[in-house]
């Protein structure tokens, strides 16, 4: 099988555990990449940071310009309209992504998964949907693209889930976080909620958040 191009990396040797990271519109795999040091994790633990590259296809909203991009967005309204079929594609990619994991040895439950702005819709479509358990989700600077047809399975009812975005977020307002949080909330989930005073970007305070959040889901020890 054909997978998605991605650059790894690694905290230590023989990794038990991975993080499956998607970069936002016209970024590419090796834009978080820097975040890796920075989450400071634990000495001695190992984990594979997996940050694949979207595919290049015309966006409609940047006049029908090829870029990196997990799916078409048709218009920039509020509610977003974007292409539910490229979405979920790009979705089933990440979890042939995570299936190669699994294949490597890594346990579902040891796997992560995080998107920032249009990877982090891609993210929820993939984990919530996923069909063996995983151990957390993070969803930065986002949007529930799909809360009107996505079907979560059972195998991730109680997955950890954490939204984080910036109060100054004039590409994804935060507003569109409240509404992923509170449809999550309705579809019985208790997702984690973090707002940050920055606009369409990442912090320090918010990479020390998720630095938190993957201790606790990998269990990682000092």
């Amino acid at each position: 099988m054909n997978h998605l191009p991605c650059v790894e990396r690694e905290t230590g040797p023989n990794p038990d555990a991975s993080v499956i990271w998607l970069h936002g519109l016209g970024a590419d795999g090796h834009d978080f990449v820097p975040i890796v040091p920075e989450l400071k994790l634990p000495e001695g633990s190992a984990v594979r940071f997996i940050f694949p590259h979207a595919p290049q296809i015309p966006v409609t909203v940047n006049g029908g310009y090829k870029m990196p991009a997990w799916y078409d967005i048709l218009a920039m309204s509020l509610e977003r309209e974007v292409d539910e079929v490229q979405l979920r594609a790009s979705a089933a990619a990440v979890r042939a992504l995570i299936e190669r994991e699994i294949a490597k040895g890594i346990d579902s439950r040891r796997i992560v998964l995080a998107g920032f702005s249009q990877g982090g819709a891609v993210a929820f479509e993939a984990a919530l949907g996923y069909n063996k358990p995983l151990a957390g989700l993070i969803a930065m600077s986002t949007y529930l693209a799909t809360a009107d047809s996505l079907e979560p399975h059972e195998a991730n009812r109680y997955l950890p889930i954490q939204i984080l975005h910036g109060t100054q977020d004039g590409v994804v307002p935060e507003l569109l976080g409240e509404q992923a949080c509170q449809r999550l909330q309705q579809m019985g989930f208790v997702p984690e909620y973090h707002v940050y005073p920055m606009e369409h970007s990442v912090c320090a305070a918010e990479i020390a958040d998720i630095a938190r959040f993957l201790r606790c889901c990998l269990q990682l020890q000092d």
